[in-house]
């Protein structure tokens, strides 16, 4: 089906067609499989998907069908999605890591018919919820490994499937043809794809995107940031988000650049290196872990390269900016960077596999400020965005030569924002999503009349630069009993600048003072206890070790002296904290699969905590489940101490006179 010179090109399928046509034998996707990268050109993936879209339209699948995606990064899981699409069914990737129950929720209230799964694991969840998936007639698998001696009756290989659909094509002279008329029928506004968001307030809600949405969406993002088929970028991000969705699918087939995909999440920064990648996204936590492995490492070196990294590394904070940004910079110091490149930054770029590095997003999430321009300094081009899966990604990003820390850009192209009278973002843009999946009430609860998207989100521009600022959850923004405003997140935020900080979780609306539970890091706490000779045989034992606690209370102490500079927040310091004697998982429900807290859950689940952080108590007693790797649970007893803290009487700026 050749592509009509001037036609709009307005579905995946017909994108991979039009691709084949033009960029033939480059590079489309590749997989690292034992050690050994795997390619194929865009004319060989069109040959794949056509042969896996005719297999799945002998197994049943028709227009309107919903087709389950649940797995890691791999080219077929990709491909199931452009094959589904091919026929008009719509594909819902799901998280590969939820559990069971988590699961059979979006499967059921997605009506599944079909579900292309990654390996044994996710067929093994699959097969324990069964009963509860009456619409469910197939399980699709990649890995054989360890499904040789299942029950096949209602599960496949997907290379059975393909070789069903090639032999199709093979004996039919008009199967190609009847694939090709299927693709032409598919239109830009139908249904593309079906994302469950995260689910941080309740069950996850499923966010419909017509092709439009996304192609549209990408489209713009390409434009903006100069993307085209020569980037290199590895896909690593859940399936499920909308973020990995835009990012190594749509972008890749409307510019035509070559996603990679690593051979498990372990070797994610080693396949980067030999990569090269050229356009890379990662959420906030992705840098400070780096970060953080960074200087730990670099506790454990030598004198005289920890002198060294940290000369250079200062030096950078003062002139790396502005070298990136082209900025007049003295040639004492120019050339100063130029051996730091050599010595230290070079080096750093390598490890993080970002030397070829030419666009960084960071979004999900605010990114401490100091971690944020550790990242630039070195000469990495990092910037921030701000989007939602209502919006197909895209809402503001921070356009190259305007780079601050604290905001998260501009209005991406062809998108409207406005902030509402209680504070609130609204925008509009071509990737409005089409709706809710099933419910209506609240689809109409978050557009307005006129065709804005409520975010949830409370914000405004800064009037210096234009650029618009975060501040937290609109429902979460509050204030204590004497007025002072308390932004949750923003306390979360500056807490987790310390490497030693995990997690946050801050209370205090409505209350006298703010409190805070904190997590700390097993691997940036673990170095310290070694070099510390702290000697524990458990993340709870090292959690509730006074020696940790003197170290965090200093980070509390500095995060409540910055406070005191900011005026409008010095009232919010932290009162009082404690340290939780394990780590919040996305297993036990105490965070999204996004990873974002679930502050009401954790209240509730910690209530004897959170009631002790206010009536004065040393220490309380705290009992939770616990959700093991297997599935199984367990119980968790432990008395959890509590420190107070000074607060910091408030600092008025110094103003320069006239």
């Amino acid at each position: 089906m050749p592509t009509a010179p001037n036609a709009r090109v307005d579905t995946f399928p017909k994108l991979l067609i039009r691709n084949a046509e033009s960029l033939r034998s480059r590079p489309a996707i590749r997989h690292k499989d034992l050690g050994i990268w795997q390619t194929w050109t865009w004319d060989q993936v069109l040959e794949e998907v056509r042969a896996f879209s005719v297999g799945l339209s002998l197994l049943g699948l028709k227009r309107g069908d919903k087709i389950a995606i649940i797995g890691s990064n791999r080219p077929r899981l990709y491909w199931a999605m452009c094959a589904a699409q091919a026929l008009g069914a719509v594909p819902v990737p799901i998280y590969s890591d939820s559990v069971a129950d988590e699961m059979a929720y979006v499967l059921e209230h997605a009506e599944i018919a079909i579900a292309v799964v990654e390996d044994q694991e996710q067929v093994d969840k699959i097969t324990s919820i069964s009963e509860r998936l009456s619409g469910l007639q197939q399980v699709l698998y990649d890995e054989i490994r360890g499904l040789r001696d299942y029950d096949h009756a209602r599960l496949k290989s997907i290379d059975q499937v393909q070789a069903l659909g090639r032999e199709a094509l093979a004996k039919d002279p008009q199967a190609e043809a009847q694939w090709n008329a299927s693709v032409a029928q598919g239109k830009g506004s139908d249904l593309a794809i079906i994302l469950y968001t995260s689910g941080t307030t309740g069950r996850p809600k499923g966010v419909m995107l017509t092709f439009d949405n996304v192609i549209v969406s990408a489209e713009n993002g390409n434009l903006f940031d100069h993307l085209t088929a020569d980037e290199e970028v590895i896909a690593y991000l859940p399936l499920a988000w909308v973020g990995d969705h835009v990012f190594s699918y749509a972008q890749s087939y409307t510019a035509g650049f070559c996603v990679s995909c690593p051979e498990a999440p372990e070797t994610v920064i080693e396949d980067r290196r030999e990569i090269g990648t050229t356009y890379a996204f990662a959420p906030p936590r992705i840098y400070e872990n780096l970060l953080t492995l960074t200087m730990v490492r670099m506790e454990d070196a030598s004198r005289f390269k920890r002198r060294m990294f940290n000369f250079f590394i200062e030096h950078s904070r003062k002139w790396g900016e502005k070298i990136l940004n082209k900025e007049p910079v003295p040639l004492g110091a120019r050339l100063i960077y130029g051996l730091g490149e050599i010595l230290v930054y070079g080096p750093l770029k390598n490890r993080y596999g970002l030397s070829r590095i030419r666009v960084a997003y960071t979004a999900g999430e605010a990114i401490g400020p100091e971690i944020f321009r550790f990242y630039r300094s070195l000469g990495i081009n990092l910037k921030q965005l701000y989007g939602q899966t209502e919006a197909a990604v895209y809402i503001t990003a921070q356009p190259d030569g305007q780079i601050y820390a604290d905001t998260v850009g501009t209005p991406n192209i062809d998108v409207d924002v406005k902030i509402a009278d209680n504070g609130e973002v609204l925008f509009k843009s071509p990737g409005v999503f089409a709706g809710y999946y099933k419910d209506a009430e609240k689809t109409a609860e978050t557009l307005t009349r006129d065709g804005y998207v409520r975010t949830g989100d409370a914000g405004f521009f800064d009037p210096k630069t234009g650029h618009l600022k975060i501040i937290d959850r609109s429902k979460d923004v509050g204030k204590l009993t004497d007025g002072t405003l308390f932004a949750p997140k923003y306390l979360e935020n500056k807490l987790k600048f310390f490497p030693n900080i995990k997690e946050a979780v801050a209370f205090g609306d409505g209350r006298d003072v703010a409190c805070a539970m904190l997590n700390i890091d097993l691997v940036a706490v673990g170095s310290w206890a070694e070099r510390n000779n702290v000697v524990y045989g458990s993340y709870q034992e090292l959690a509730a070790h006074p020696k940790v606690y003197e170290m965090v209370a200093e980070h509390v102490a500095e995060v409540n002296r910055s406070l005191a500079e900011e005026g409008v927040m010095a009232g919010a310091q932290i009162r009082r904290f404690l340290i939780l004697p394990k780590e919040l998982d996305a297993d036990d429900g105490e965070l999204t699969r996004t990873m974002k807290v679930r502050r009401g859950l954790i209240a509730d689940r910690y209530g004897a905590l959170a009631t002790a952080l206010y009536d004065g108590s040393h220490e309380a007693a705290i009992s939770t489940v616990v959700t093991f790797e297997d599935g199984r649970k367990g119980a968790l007893n432990a008395r959890v101490a509590i420190r107070d803290m000074d607060l910091v009487p408030f600092k008025p700026p110094v103003l320069e006179a006239a």
